[in-house]
């Protein structure tokens, strides 16, 4: 057959065929309502009826989601419309040539009439009535009902579906490539059900239009035969309802199938397998049919039952269930075999590259326990986050953070996760799928039973409980948290504190190209005439490291054009632009009309400190061990005790020592913020919360 098909033309006569086909089809339509047809037409086109009826029920017990069968809103359109016309012919028919007899309409009406409802008209008319009822008010109403919810709920969840996928894109789960796919099957889908919503209508239509047409088939069959031709009544009755009813059930046939297979498509679920085959998989559950067979045989005992037929039904069932359960225990041992029988590839000891390189620039690497949160019932919580937690810190440090990368690591243990900076891991932590963390405030009264642990993100004690605990937490002033929260929250402090290790060149030229747009002078004055791309880099993530945001580049390139940067190390560039731009981390710590909470040194301490800054050439602060214990201690306990009140306290400093200040601190108090005395803005109201004393001694503000 494939080789008739390369045949020269073959194949473009059957191409041509394929084209015209709807078109003709269409017109044969049009031609079956207007132009009178033998009976011998009509038994054709209703054989046609029934096959396209028998098609349509296949095709949909054989899909597997209903987008597979697309077209089928426009195929119903189409056999509705076919069958309508067939109405209006066969109507022609039966009034014009009915007084000949019953062979008069063609053999499919007559076979209709005599061998389906036996010749007894009465019969026919209440099969005909049962026949309708079946279609209009179970099948159609109830296909109508669900595709007009699923219509409604599709429509409703476009827009969630639309964000889950930019949210995957993101975070690097889906490709540009992919995620178009997604949104053209999106739209396919909402078209799909849209357009069933309304194809139910047809069908429904359909029924109602039969029983009229039966109806005037009927009462102008008995005017035409008494009337005109002068038929005795009972002769005109026998012939003409005979005729009226054997004509609608041979359109009610396939009207059934057509609605039968619209239900099935309509509350068909997608799968990986046909209907058949799901429904078989599903159903075989032996522990299901055991019951069904007890049921049975007891009926058997109840006298004047049917005993024999119960009895039999109730081996059978109990016949299938040890078959059932017999078949799940050898796949069982199939699998254990099969698992222990594995054995290498031939190709494994071969690698490629992308097997051990990773340019991602920032990954979230999850054990199998956890996918559940990219790829669960609910979506994917956890890539949904990210992006939220992507645009937040990109309007916050002053860049665009790079696609956060979810993979999988079958080596990781259980509900364990990781967060890397490139290669390095900054970050691992436990999270539990199906409990909540619970972490205290400091209203909170109770300890809550759970696992305790300390919450990764800010090192407070906190808790995981189970679901049902949250209330009894709330209540108690907790805050419960999600595991995909808690991933995310980790990952925002770890970017927040690790800006300068995700920001590259390329990054820079993505926001010099964009200052480009509104300062085209101002970029190709500096950049590389005064500066070049590297260098400004490094300044960037010198002030990244400091937690300056970087967001103001215009005002970073004008400071370095006036400064004359050529003569300056990176970090002497860096250090100069912080009086221009601390105000900027100043605005996300404190509200403009609030004091900024500042610790500081008695002037003593503040002299040894900046003795200790000059006599020793390294980055850090080289302190007696009880001065630099005391230090430590003092700063923490009043950042704390800001941190329990909801607010964020720094420390301020000698400008010469605030460097290596800045970096002793950083060791051992987690996001700690020194500022230079010189640094802090006029304009901005000040509150100390401490001032540490040369003997370790703190003096509050308030006391």
């Amino acid at each position: 057959m494939e080789a008739l098909y390369n045949i020269p033309g073959i194949g473009r006569l059957s191409d041509l065929f394929r084209n015209t086909m709807m078109p003709l089809g269409i017109l044969a339509v049009v031609i079956l309502m207007v132009i009178p047809l033998p009976p011998i037409a009509l038994d054709v086109f209703f054989a046609t009826n029934i096959m396209i009826g028998l098609l349509v029920l296949m095709l949909a017990l054989h899909t597997f989601r209903p987008l597979d069968f697309s077209s089928f809103p426009t195929i119903l359109l189409v056999a509705t419309v076919l069958r309508l016309a067939l109405n209006v012919a066969s109507t022609r028919v039966v009034l014009s040539e009915g007084q000949n007899g019953p062979g008069a309409a063609g053999r499919v009406i007559e076979a209709f009439g005599e061998f389906v409802i036996g010749g007894n008209f009465a019969v026919g008319i209440f099969v005909f009535t049962i026949l309708i009822i079946i279609n209009l008010i179970v099948i159609t109403k109830g296909a109508g009902r669900v595709s007009e919810v699923s219509a409604r709920f599709t429509l409703d969840s476009m827009p969630g579906k639309q964000m889950a996928i930019d949210a995957d894109i993101n975070a690097g789960v889906l490709t540009p490539e992919e995620a178009l796919k997604k949104r053209e099957e999106l739209s396919k889908e909402t078209d799909f059900y849209s357009a069933m919503d309304g194809a139910t209508k047809f069908v429904k239509g359909d029924a109602i239009a039969a029983v009229l047409i039966l109806a005037i088939n009927i009462i102008g069959g008995l005017a035409i035969g008494i009337g005109q031709h002068g038929l005795p009544l009972s002769i005109a009755a026998e012939t003409y309802i005979l005729l009226s009813v054997g004509d609608g059930l041979a359109a009610a046939i396939p009207s059934l199938l057509l609605s039968i297979g619209t239900a099935i498509i309509v509350t068909r679920v997608s799968a990986g397998r046909d209907m058949a085959e799901q429904v078989a998989e599903e159903i075989s559950i032996s522990r299901a049919w055991f019951p069904v067979a007890a049921v049975l045989g007891l009926l058997g005992l109840i006298p004047g039952m049917p005993n024999l037929l119960f009895f039999t039904f109730g081996i059978a069932a109990a016949g299938i269930g040890l078959i059932l359960a017999r078949r799940a225990t050898r796949q069982t041992m199939d699998l254990d075999a099969t698992t222990l029988s594995v054995e290498d590839p031939p190709d494994e000891r071969s690698l490629e590259i992308n097997e051990i390189s990773d340019n991602a620039a920032i990954s979230v690497v999850l054990s199998f326990s956890l996918l559940d949160l990219i790829s669960g019932q609910d979506g994917a919580p956890l890539a949904t986050r990210i992006a939220t937690v992507r645009k937040e810190l990109s309007k916050e440090i002053g860049f665009v953070v790079p696609q956060v990368r979810i993979t999988d690591d079958l080596s990781l243990t259980q509900d364990t996760y990781r967060i890397k900076i490139g290669q390095i891991i900054l970050g691992e932590d436990t999270v539990y799928m199906g409990k909540k963390l619970a972490l205290p405030s400091p209203d909170s009264l109770e300890k809550i039973d759970g696992i305790n642990v300390k919450d990764p993100a800010f090192g407070m004690d906190s808790t995981w409980i189970e679901s049902d605990q949250q209330i009894e937490a709330e209540a108690d002033n907790h805050v419960v948290v999600d595991p995909d929260a808690i991933i995310a929250t980790h990952l925002s402090s770890i970017i927040k504190n690790n800006a300068h290790e995700v920001l590259g060149q390329d990054d820079v030229q993505v926001l010099l190209d964009n200052l480009a747009k509104t300062s085209p002078h101002l970029v190709d004055s500096v950049i590389p005439k005064i500066i070049s791309l590297a260098n400004l880099t490094s300044v960037l993530k010198q002030l990244l490291q400091d937690r300056i945001p970087i967001i103001d580049l215009r005002k970073i390139l004008e400071f370095i054009s006036n400064i004359q940067a050529k003569g300056l190390s990176n970090e002497e560039i860096a250090e100069s632009l912080r009086p221009a731009l601390v105000e900027l981390l100043i605005q996300q710590i404190v509200p403009v009309n609030d004091a900024l909470p500042v610790v500081v040194f008695e002037s003593e301490i503040e002299q040894l400190l900046l003795a200790a800054a000059n006599q020793f050439d390294a980055d850090v602060l080289m302190l007696d061990t009880n001065m630099a214990e005391g230090i430590v201690t003092e700063v923490n306990n009043a950042l704390e005790s800001q941190a329990n009140l909801g607010k964020k306290g720094v420390v301020v400093t000698h400008a010469a020592v605030r460097k290596k200040l800045m970096n002793f601190l950083g060791i051992h108090i987690k996001d700690v913020i020194v500022l230079g005395v010189n640094e802090i803005p006029y304009r901005r109201q000040l509150e100390v919360i401490a001032t540490i004393g040369s003997k370790g001694e703190t003096a509050e503000s308030g006391q």
